[in-house]
């Protein structure tokens, strides 16, 4: 190959590459660990919904913190509003949190606005 015929591969590499680092560098740390989290409607209603966040065994206090981001972003895609009415919210006392297979699991209902 010539390098006339390599520079649309190089290009198409670097803007791969670039992109990767994009969606990195997107993502935010809650207390120095960055979260794997995610938000579902329960019960075919979009306005009840469901946040698992792992790894919870790395820092509980950044758990929660990912869990209300995630809850937050959630309601303001679907309602747009960040009001949320928690059943089982970030701000429970340690015991009376949902914890299973190192998952935190919180639930609320977005508030209309």
């Amino acid at each position: 190959m010539t390098k006339i015929q390599l520079l649309p591969l190089a290009l198409i590499g670097a803007l791969l590459v670039s992109a990767c680092q994009e969606r990195r560098a997107d993502r935010i740390a809650f207390d120095g660990v960055f979260f794997r989290s995610t938000a579902s409607n329960i019960d075919r209603t979009r306005e009840d919904f469901e946040v698992t966040v792992r790894p919870v065994s790395a820092s509980l206090d950044g758990a929660r913190d990912a869990g209300r981001h995630e809850a937050i972003r959630y309601c303001i895609r679907n309602f747009g509003s960040s009001d949320i009415d928690w059943v089982q919210g970030p701000d429970g006392d340690d015991g009376t949190l949902t914890i299973a297979n190192d998952r935190l699991l919180l639930r609320g209902t977005c508030a209309p606005k």
